[in-house]
């Protein structure tokens, strides 16, 4: 019995070093893009269907999402490091995913199938598009590789620690 709790306690670890990356990683692009794209850029607002007005409100929802999803994030990892089970690779596995997979959920889905925003307008939008996808479809290859190079090690006393 021991030994199974031990191992749905490395289980638990596992998950949520995977889960605070992930939602640090979330948390980061969102920031990015929407300070760079949105603010600096002045390229497009979250939604730009409406009015400038409920462009700026859906920017302050997205940044509002994003400081929470990076806050919640570090709540987590800060105790994992309180626990001593933080696991940097599966971590950074974690951010690497969660990054890819909001870009890449705002590359096809928001821009092409709902169209609430398009990265640019008023010129060629395909090198774009295919930037944008393909950066994005790499970013969660590499949290993919990273974490199934950690699937099958054991993290009882992680060797990462930071």
């Amino acid at each position: 019995m021991a030994s199974n709790s031990k191992e749905q306690t490395i289980t638990n670890n596992s998950s949520r070093n995977l889960w605070s990356g992930i939602l640090f990683g979330l948390g980061l692009i969102a920031f990015i893009d929407e300070t760079v794209f949105h603010q600096l850029l002045h390229w497009h607002h979250f939604y730009d269907k409406s009015t400038t007005g409920l462009g700026l409100i859906s920017d302050g929802l997205l940044h509002a999402f994003s400081w929470f999803a990076t806050i919640a994030s570090l709540f987590m990892l800060a105790n994992l490091r309180r626990n001593k089970v933080f696991w940097i690779e599966r971590w950074c596995g974690g951010l690497f995913l969660g990054a890819g997979l909001f870009q890449l959920y705002d590359g096809t889905i928001q821009h092409k199938l709902m169209r609430l925003h398009q990265i640019r307008y008023k010129v060629d939008i395909l090198p774009y598009d295919l930037t944008w996808n393909i950066t994005a479809a790499v970013i969660v290859l590499c949290g993919f590789l990273l974490i199934m190079r950690t699937r099958n090690k054991k993290i009882g006393t992680p060797r990462n620690e930071v």
